[in-house]
């Protein structure tokens, strides 16, 4: 993965971050090169992108006010596949079909696949929480910070962040 990428997989979950090392790395043996355009967003971040199509001009880029985001505990990445000219944001183009792919077999969920808004390059990786979070998500970040959110995702937490 590149130096950006990198950079932005620091303030994540480490499995969340190694599994998107893996994605990038069997996407890579096809060709497919990805970059991680988000990783942690704060929640003041998760407001300015809410108000974009609603009190702020543009489209609607999410329905997920601040708080309902995975992106907000660390447990979530936004990726683009990369070509010779920068990203490919067309969800048409071919890569994205082996992105999801991919991405779903490591064990990330896709936004891609939701019903509601399909969310080409968001993946997040939940463990035992529902794919939106709950009041139970958010009680814990405020009571014990992003680490105890971690923990209650039933998956290993290594409280060294540093990729």
């Amino acid at each position: 993965m590149d130096d950006i990428s990198e950079s932005r997989l620091k303030g994540v979950h480490p499995l969340l971050a190694d599994k998107v090392r893996q994605m990038a790395d069997l996407l890579a043996k096809e060709g497919i090169t990805i970059r991680v355009t988000q990783g942690l967003r704060t929640w003041d971040e998760q407001a300015e992108l809410y108000a974009k199509g609603r009190s702020e001009p543009g489209e609607i880029v999410t329905n997920a006010p601040p708080g309902s985001s995975y992106h907000n505990y660390g447990l979530a990445v936004d990726v683009v596949p990369m070509t010779g000219v920068g990203p490919n944001w067309d969800p048409t183009h071919p890569a994205w079909r082996r992105i999801i792919s991919v991405g779903t077999s490591v064990g990330l969920q896709s936004g891609a696949l939701w019903r509601t808004f399909k969310d080409y390059p968001h993946f997040q990786l939940t463990g035992i929480f529902p794919s939106t979070p709950n009041g139970k998500v958010k009680s814990l970040l405020s009571t014990g910070g992003i680490e105890a959110v971690w923990k209650a995702t039933g998956y290993d937490v290594s409280t060294d962040r540093e990729a």
